[in-house]
């Protein structure tokens, strides 16, 4: 059988009046003799309003019934949804996360997907022609409810587009597909036809929220194309797929940012083997996801490491470090909260050179001081301070002709 997975996000689906364009979306590829697989959100604004309930009635909030709370918002978007199904005579039921089943583990409000039941799921597309499914939730092993974080029906689309071999997963959102950057803050921003995973999962990785990373990962470890287009046009969207030698030819394909990060700096470490060992492993251990790192030299058998965190992880970073310092042997800790990324992101940059020398120099003639600077193969990052990001981003936009398309050297 032929299948097409779509996702639609809480915009899309937050009254009868979204819904009922969101159903017609739906109703294309049906009638064109798919089965298809349609992944809802919540309604926008309703995943807030349940955690604004979890911490009303509890200071502390257990994470395992804070996922069975969270997870109704979908469950109302789908059922929801099949009834104005059922209404046009399609045959077509409500699927939660545990009915599938989405198995994952069981770290709540942040589970990764550990497996999917694909062959319950094709004998429902036996009797259902729609199969609408809550996005965002699955079940562990003990049959728990479990949620996948922020922007998880993305995650939950591509996995099930991956365990069925869908044709197509189509991502549906307020936008129209990728762009070069934020439109909101370049208006010169222009959208990509095509884009490549590795392209994808570095924008998504600096804060670009067209797609969750979990999803782009999913999509490149399986292979699934994945078509992000908008709910309210039809227009075609961004392709994202495997990398193809026109992709390479482009030096530079977008600039990205991200504002939601914070700088930490251990002041005089001692610079003696395992000690970076000890500042990491408890922070891998507590989920907090470090980016850049920088060492400075040593004097005196002394040394300075500053990193980036994620900005709502910085009290457990400080709490997790503080803990450790007669163990790790600091003097010092600092936090900045604000500093912002902002990256040059293209698979050409693996066959050009110069791009680099060319975004510092842009940079610094608008006099933005860079703080730290990472690099791989298709991304060179800036870490500046955060009041300086739109300059910095609309700077690097015109440095590299991205409003112009004229990008290809």
């Amino acid at each position: 059988m032929n299948i097409v997975v779509q996702k639609f996000g809480g915009t899309s689906v937050r009254n009868l009046e979204c819904q009922r364009q969101v159903m017609q979306k739906v109703l294309r590829p049906y009638r064109e003799g798919n089965k298809v697989i349609v992944v809802l959100s919540a309604m926008s604004g309703e995943t807030n309003r349940l955690l604004g309930l979890a911490e009303e009635w509890s200071d502390n909030p257990d994470p395992a019934e804070v996922d069975s709370l969270v997870s109704t918002g979908e469950q109302i978007s789908c059922a929801l949804f099949a009834m104005l199904l059922k209404q046009q005579g399609v045959k077509c039921r409500s699927v939660l996360g545990f009915q599938a089943p989405v198995k994952t583990d069981c770290c709540y409000g942040k589970a990764r997907i550990t497996a999917i039941d694909e062959s319950r799921l094709k004998c429902m597309l036996q009797e259902y022609d729609i199969l609408v499914v809550a996005g965002f939730q699955g079940c562990d092993d003990h049959g728990r409810i479990t949620t996948l974080g922020r922007g998880g029906s993305d995650t939950s689309a591509v996995a099930l587009a991956a365990a069925l071999k869908a044709d197509v997963c189509e991502i549906y959102t307020d936008v129209t597909g990728v762009f070069t950057t934020d439109p909101n803050l370049c208006s010169d921003a222009r959208k990509i036809d095509r884009v490549s995973y590795d392209e994808m999962l570095e924008m998504a990785s600096m804060g670009a929220k067209v797609l969750q990373i979990r999803s782009v990962e999913f999509a490149k470890k399986y292979n699934v194309t994945v078509h992000v287009r908008s709910t309210f046009s039809d227009e075609p969207g961004t392709i994202v797929t495997q990398e193809d030698e026109n992709m390479e030819a482009v030096m530079v394909s977008g600039i990205a940012y991200d504002k939601d990060q914070a700088r930490i700096t251990l002041i005089h470490v001692k610079d003696n083997p395992g000690v970076s060992a000890q500042i990491f492993s408890p922070l891998a251990e507590k989920k907090i996801l470090v980016d850049m790192i920088v060492q400075n030299p040593s004097k005196d058998g002394l040394t300075d490491m500053t990193f980036t965190v994620p900005r709502a992880d910085v009290k457990q970073t400080i709490k997790t470090l503080e803990a450790l310092k007669y163990e790790i042997g600091y003097e010092e800790l600092s936090s900045n909260l604000n500093v912002a990324k902002v990256s040059i992101i293209g698979v050409g940059m693996r066959n050009h050179s110069g791009v680099a020398s060319k975004a510092f120099r842009a940079l610094a003639d608008e006099n933005v001081n860079i703080l730290m600077i990472s690099t791989s193969e298709i991304k060179i990052t800036c870490l500046i301070d955060d009041k300086y990001t739109e300059l910095a981003v609309r700077t690097l936009h015109k440095a590299f002709n991205l409003e112009e398309g004229k990008h290809i050297e």
